[in-house]
C-alpha cells in the first residue's frame, strides 16, 4: 500500500486545498489507515482516510450504511444536549462530490474519509486509572445514546462476531484440520482452550432465555478506540465503528476489561507481566456505569466480571485459530505473532480467575 495511492483516492472526496502528504497512521490490525495533510488557504488541515479490508468486511456498503446511521443519531443526541463541539465528539464522514460516503480505487477497494480530530490521542496501553475511567465512560455513553436509536436495523457487518460458541467451534475445526501442521507445537494452548469450554455459553444462555436484551453495541471496545483530550484526558470520541451492530452490552464491557486491565502489550513475550490490575478494573467499572447512567439491567451488572473473562478468552481463541489457519485474519509482524497474542490473552484469563472474588465484591458496591 503506497502513499501515492492514498493521494490519488483523496481526490475522490470533497477535500479542498493543496495536498501536502499522506502517511500511514495508527496500529490497526485490519484496515489500511492514512493521515492526509492539506493546506487550505494557509491553514493546515488533516483527514483520516481508510481502505476497508474487503477480506474481513464482505459487505462494505452495509458497513458504511451502519456508520452513517449511527453517527447521524449520535450527532442529533449531542445537539439535543447543546454540545458545542459536536465534530470533536462524533466522527464526521467526508462525502464524495455525488453525496456518497465512500469511494473506490482502481482495484475496486472501498475507501472512506473522516475529519481528523485534533488535540486528542488514543492510548494503546492505558497508563492511568483516570484514562481507563474516561475511556470506559465514553463507551458507556456511546451505548446509552444508541438505546433510543430508531433508524433502520443495523446490519451484522461480521455475522456472529461475538458468538462465542461459534468461535469455539471454529477453533475446534482448525485444530482438527491443522492445515499448517502447527497443532502439535501448541498443545498447551489448545488444552487451555478446551478446558475452558464452560465459559463459552455463559452469556449466550442468558440471551437465549431473554434475560439479557439485545442492544446496539460497539463490539470492539479496545480502549485505544476512544480519543482522549490532550489537555484533560477526557474521553471525547469513540472510533472504529466497523463492528457497531446488534449485540450484548456485556461484550463491550468485557473487551474493555481485556484491554484496560492488562499492563503488558497485546503481544508481550514475558507472560509474568500479564496480570489483571485491580485498580484499572475498578476504574473502568466506575466509568462504564457512569456512562450508561443507570440504563443497564441488574443481570447485566451482575455479569460484568464474567464478561471480562469471556471476552479475553474469546480473543485468545481467535488468535489461536488464526495461527492454526495460517494467519489469514490478523496482520502479523513475525511468524508466531498470533500465538504470542493468544498466550497473553490466556494468561490474563488465568489472572482474572485468580482475582474473580475480589472483582465481583467491588462491583457489588457500585450503585
Amino acid at each position: 500500500m503506497t502513499t501515492a495511492l492514498a493521494q490519488l483516492v483523496s481526490k475522490k472526496f470533497n477535500i479542498s486545498g493543496d495536498f501536502i502528504s499522506a502517511e500511514p497512521y495508527g496500529n490497526g490490525h485490519i484496515n489500511d489507515t492514512f493521515a492526509l495533510v492539506f493546506n487550505q488557504g494557509g491553514t493546515i488541515v488533516r483527514y483520516i482516510m481508510q481502505r476497508i479490508n474487503g477480506n474481513i468486511f464482505k459487505n462494505q456498503a452495509e458497513l458504511m450504511e451502519n456508520i452513517v446511521n449511527v453517527t447521524k443519531h449520535l450527532r442529533e443526541k449531542a445537539e439535543e444536549r447543546g454540545v458545542k463541539d459536536v465534530s470533536k465528539r462524533v466522527l464526521t464522514l467526508v462525502q464524495t462530490p455525488n453525496g456518497e460516503y465512500s469511494a473506490y480505487d482502481q482495484d475496486g477497494s472501498v475507501w472512506r474519509c473522516y475529519i481528523f480530530i485534533e488535540a486528542s490521542r488514543s492510548c494503546d496501553i492505558i497508563e492511568t486509572q483516570n484514562q481507563a475511567f474516561e475511556a470506559a465512560k465514553a463507551f458507556g455513553a456511546f451505548q446509552r445514546d444508541l438505546m433510543d436509536y430508531n433508524g433502520p436495523r443495523l446490519f451484522e457487518t461480521i455475522p456472529m462476531f461475538h458468538h462465542t460458541r461459534n468461535r469455539f467451534a471454529t477453533l475446534q475445526k482448525a485444530i482438527q484440520e491443522d492445515i499448517k501442521n502447527r497443532a502439535a507445537s501448541v498443545k498447551n494452548e489448545i488444552n487451555f482452550a478446551l478446558s475452558h469450554e464452560n465459559l463459552v455459553n455463559s452469556l449466550l444462555t442468558l440471551q437465549e432465555k431473554g434475560v439479557i436484551p439485545e442492544r446496539i453495541t460497539h463490539n470492539d471496545t479496545k480502549l485505544n478506540n476512544v480519543l482522549l483530550d490532550n489537555k484533560t484526558d477526557e474521553g471525547i470520541c469513540v472510533l472504529d465503528l466497523d463492528t457497531v451492530m446488534p449485540g450484548l452490552s456485556l461484550y463491550d464491557f468485557g473487551d474493555m476489561v481485556r484491554t484496560a486491565t492488562n499492563p503488558a502489550a497485546e503481544d508481550e513475550l514475558d507472560l509474568s507481566k500479564v496480570v489483571v490490575q485491580v485498580p484499572m478494573f475498578e476504574a473502568i467499572a466506575k466509568g462504564y456505569l457512569e456512562g450508561t447512567a443507570g440504563t443497564l439491567l441488574p443481570v447485566e451488572r451482575d455479569n460484568l466480571v464474567t464478561s471480562g473473562k469471556l471476552l479475553t478468552f474469546e480473543c485468545g481463541i481467535r488468535f489461536l485459530t488464526d495461527y492454526l489457519q495460517g494467519d489469514t485474519y490478523f496482520k502479523i509482524k513475525r511468524e508466531a505473532h498470533n500465538l504470542d497474542r493468544c498466550r497473553t490473552q490466556f494468561a490474563l484469563v488465568k489472572s482474572l480467575e485468580e482475582h474473580e472474588e475480589r472483582l465481583m465484591g467491588f462491583v457489588s458496591t457500585l450503585t
